[in-house]
This record gives C-alpha cells, structure tokens and sequence, in this order.
C-alpha cells in the first residue's frame, strides 16, 4: 500500500486527514493501534528516558529528540548519509524540518502536558517547521479532556498510554473531569467497559473504559472540525481544566500562525459564548479590516450607531427597519456588538458579521466593552463625519460611546429615551436628522460593493480594481458590470463576499491591487486544482479566498481550498475550486 498523510477538512489548524501506513485510518485518531514498532535504529541506540514513549513507537527517523548532542547529530548524518527514512521522524522544535517523512513525533511531549504556554509555544514551533502534509504525533500526552485542545492546536495524532495508565492507577478519566474508582457510587458512562456493576468494575475496565472514552472524544473532535465547530465546542471543554484555557488563550495570542489558516467564512453559525469569543481569529480579522480598509463613500452624513439585532443580517430585523424608517436613510448607519464590534451597513453580510449567535443578558462585561471601545475608536479615526448618532441603549452601549466620544474629535448625539423601538426614542431620532439629504438606493448599493471589495482584496481594492462599473440587480443579489457589458462579479448574499468571473480576474490582474495568485504548472484544470500541480502561490491567501490560477496553458478564477503557504508545501489535496476557466 502507498504510504502518505493526506488532509480532507481544515479547521484553523486542526485537520481531518487519512493516514496510510499499514492500513488506512481517519486522523485525528489514537496512533498506537496501528503504527507498529519496526525497530528504530535511533531508538534501538540510545537509552530512551523513562516516560519519554514519542521516540519508541515511531518508524526509522532522521530527527533528533531535545537535547541531543550536536557530534551526535552530525555522527549520525555522517554514518547513514543513504539511509531511506519511510514513514516518521522524532524531532524537537529545534531540529524539526522537512525530512521527508509522512509522520513527525515531538520527543518529550509527556513533559508539556501541564504547562500549556510550553506546550502551545512547541507544537507552533513544529508544525510550522515540517511539511505541510504531515502528521504531528503526541505520545504520553493524551486524556478525553485535553485531545480536543491538543487537536486544535495541530496535532494529529496521540496514543493511548496516558490514559491506560492513569485506568491501571484507578483514576477513571472523562471529558469534564476524573474520578478515582474507588469512590464512585454509579458508572457515568454506557462504553462495553461498564457494563457492569461498580461493585465488579476493576482497574483493568478502568483503563479500557478511559481508552473508549479517549476514543469516542476524538470522534466527536473529527465531526467538529467537519462541521468547523471545533472552536465553539472547545471554548465549552477548555472550562473543565486549567491546561484546556491556557491552550485556548496561548493559541489566541499566536495570531498568525492561526489566522493564516482560519478560513474567510464558514457555513456554521459561530456561537459567542464566552468572552474567549472575542479573540478568535475570524473576529480579530474582521475587526481589523472593518478599520483598516474600510473606505467612507458616503460622506457628507451622520453616522448612525444603533445596536445590533438577533436577527440576522441585520437590515432585516424589526427594529433596524424601525431606526431606518425614523432616519429615512438619512444616515450612515454602522451596528454595534459584541463579539464583532463595529458593522458598517456595508459588510452586514460579510463573514462573520451575519453568521454569529450570542448570549443576551442585558449586560456588558469590562472586556466586551473595552473592545468594542478600542474598535468604535479607530473606526473614527479612518472617517470624516460631521456627527455621530448615537441611538443605543443606556446600559453597555452608551457607556462605550461616551468612553469613544471623549477620545475623538466627533461630536456625539444621544437620541434614545427607555428603549430604541420607543416611540419617544424614535421622535428623537426623526428630529435630529431633519434637514439631512437622504442617501439612494443606488449609492447605498456601489458602496457595498467597493466596500466588500476592499474587506475581501485590500485596501483601495473598491476603487482601484473594480474601477468604473455599473450596478445590476437588487441588494443583496448585486452584480458589478464593466463598461463593455461583462459581469466583472457579484455579491454573494450567503458570506458576503464577491465572486469573480474570467474578466473580473483579469482586471484583478491588471489593476494596483495586489493579486493572490496561484502558479500552476502546464494542464488546465477541470473542477479543482490539486496540490501536486501548484508551482507556487501567494502568501496572503486564506481558506475561502478569491484567487486567480495562472499557468502556461490556463488562466482560471476560484475558491481556495487552503491557505497559500499550504498550498505551495503540501503535495497532496485540493488547493482551489476552479469556478471558470479559460485555456491559453
């Protein structure tokens, strides 16, 4: 059988993958049910420190463990320059790299389980440093409570040693928690193992019991990253443990290493739950950008702050019909929320702005403020309006719009009496706009489009590529049109985000805007780009990002699979869903 390690589904950086070694398994999985012992030279060499079980159970390496001896290394080199290395290498963060191997196991791993900054700080150094297309092994390390934190961080696969051993020790593991056997009064649990009286349950159930439990947790970790809710389910794990946070908010302050694979949208809902929802990449990122690159076309009018709604997207929730109603469109009108911060009416649509479920209480916390403060803040310091409308809630809302108004030079309005949906409220509203113009349909719909087109291709990327063009359809089905009569694009309303059609691409490629493009090599591609055909690719590129594929034979538009850097490494998978192409 061929032996590889290929990755099907992404979320961040965990995957579901299939690993052949001496049989096929779906990854993230338990290892030591199939990798088998083939008696490692370097393991067979060297006197393996108790605990350490990463450097025995893997196949002939080239990767040193922690700690080794440089004349060691480089005795080694010297000795086996030939040797063909097949399937795993044992590394360190230190001398990890490409060695050509399917399957890499981080030596020492045992040793990170209770310090999750060490370990986080680890596992990025790694897996940055190996092959794209290769799993990232943890032996010693894993429990049902801490695998889904080990997998969201990019690990691949774990064994079942910590877990047997801890069953031997009588201390019967869960998901929340564990438990020393002897003090149960009942068994929580419906696995084969218990299946039977706590009166006759042994250390030896007890270790097959936190095996199964092991196991059933990694499958419920595959169907998460399959339906890219891992996060969410792991914001909710990481409350049971100490190393389950320290991982989650470790991760969170390595922004780049996860926002290069978050993707641009998902088709889930993302739940905030916990205000660990503020940091999340997707989160962070839209903040940014809505900042950032967010170009002010219509000048000339208020802004209208008004909070946001259960109903998404926005616009067409009750009371933001009402404050519209009140305002005749007569404002610039941005919502506030937590966990996003600040929506311009523009990018209602746009990942994650409408693709998000939050806790209501009527409450905000310090944190939830202070980032929506910082948010609103730069918000106005990137536009030039004459005044703001403030037409909030008192509690939470007002409060950051005071804390923002006393660190801007904009001057602020207060319109809300009770309750939004007031009826005074809205008097209020009514009255403080009297006398402004109202902003058409027609330029409320060309600001959406440059507006996207700039959150999605960058800074300028409004006005610089899409250029002149003229509008067809009706929000949100908008469509951008060239002079000439080709469809340049169109907004699509389920992400918020433009497709591109062949001309659309091509004035991409001709504009400043810098193009994220993926080399391909001399075919032309029907469906899909596979990454054994890309040559090179743009390091910019996330998940679900418009790309241009350009080889000697084809130009094409599409969909990215994976992230740039993924892409160019990995030789293995799907890089781009082609949507058009044209052959050369």
């Amino acid at each position: 059988m061929t032996e590889y390690f290929e990755v099907h589904a992404r979320d961040g950086a965990a995957r579901v993958g299939e690993l052949r070694l001496s049989e096929s398994v779906r990854t993230p999985c338990v290892a030591d049910e199939f990798v088998e012992d083939a008696g490692s030279l370097w393991a067979a060499e060297r006197d393996v420190p108790e605990g350490d079980e990463s450097v025995v159970t893997m196949l002939p390496h080239r990767g040193f463990p922690r700690g080794t001896d440089e004349r060691v290394q480089e005795s080694f080199a010297v000795t086996y320059p030939d040797v063909d290395y097949p399937n795993g290498a044992v590394v360190s963060p230190e001398t990890a790299e490409d060695y050509g191997a399917d399957v890499y196991a981080l030596s020492g791993s045992p040793a990170l389980v209770d310090y999750a900054s060490a370990f986080v700080e680890e596992v990025v150094e790694t897996r940055e440093a190996i092959p794209e297309d290769s799993a990232l092994y943890l032996s010693g390390v894993a429990t049902p409570r801490n695998v889904a934190s080990l997998v969201y961080a990019g690990v691949d696969l774990v064994d079942g040693h910590r877990a047997v051993v801890r069953g031997t020790q009588g201390t019967y593991l869960t998901t929340e928690g564990e438990y020393d056997v002897d003090d149960l009064d009942e068994l929580p649990c419906a696995c084969p193992a218990c299946q039977t009286s706590v009166e006759s349950f042994d250390r030896e159930d007890c270790a097959e019991h936190n095996l199964n439990a092991l196991r059933a947790e990694l499958s419920r970790v595959r169907r998460r990253i399959g339906d890219g809710r891992l996060r969410d389910y792991l914001e909710g794990q990481a409350r049971h443990e100490a190393f389950g946070t320290g991982v989650l908010r470790g991760l969170d302050q390595q922004y780049g290493y996860l926002e290069e694979r978050t993707p641009m949208m998902r088709e889930s809902l993302l739940l905030a739950a916990t205000e660990d929802t503020i940091r999340r990449p997707e989160i962070q990122r839209f903040a940014q950008r809505a900042t950032e690159r967010f170009t002010q076309r219509i000048t000339d009018h208020p802004l209208l702050l008004v909070p946001c709604s259960a109903a998404k997207p926005y616009s067409e929730s009750q009371s933001h019909r009402q404050f519209q109603d009140a305002a005749k469109y007569r404002a610039h009108l941005a919502s506030m929320t937590s966990p996003i911060g600040v929506v311009p009416q523009e990018l209602e649509l746009t990942y994650p702005a409408q693709h998000y479920d939050t806790v209501v209480t009527g409450r905000w916390t310090e944190n939830e403020i202070s980032f929506v403060v910082d948010v609103l803040s730069r918000y106005l310091e990137q536009t030039e309006y004459p005044r703001v409308i403030a037409h909030v809630p008192e509690e939470g809302y007002r409060e950051i719009c005071e804390r923002v108004e006393a660190q801007v030079d904009v001057p602020f309005e207060y319109t809300v009496e009770d309750h939004p949906t007031a009826d005074e409220s809205l008097v209020n509203l009514r009255e403080t706009l009297k006398g402004e113009s109202q902003i058409r349909v027609s330029e409320k719909e060309e600001a959406t489009l440059r507006a996207v087109a700039d959150f999605q291709f960058g800074q300028g990327a409004g006005d610089e590529f899409l250029g002149e063009f003229d509008l067809r359809g009706r929000y949100p089905k908008l469509q951008a049109i060239a002079p000439d009569g080709e469809q340049l694009g169109a907004l699509v309303p389920q992400y918020g985000t433009f497709s591109l059609t062949l001309a659309g691409g091509k004035r991409w490629v001709a504009s400043d805007t810098p193009t994220k493009t993926v080399e391909i090599d001399g075919f032309v591609p029907q469906g899909s780009v596979l990454a054994p055909g890309v040559l090179a690719a743009d390091e910019s590129i996330r998940p679900g990002d418009e790309v241009v594929v350009e080889g000697p034979k084809a130009f094409a538009v599409g969909r990215a699979t994976t992230h740039g850097a993924a892409m160019a490494d990995a030789t293995r998978g799907m890089a781009v869903e082609v949507r058009h192409v044209e052959e050369r």
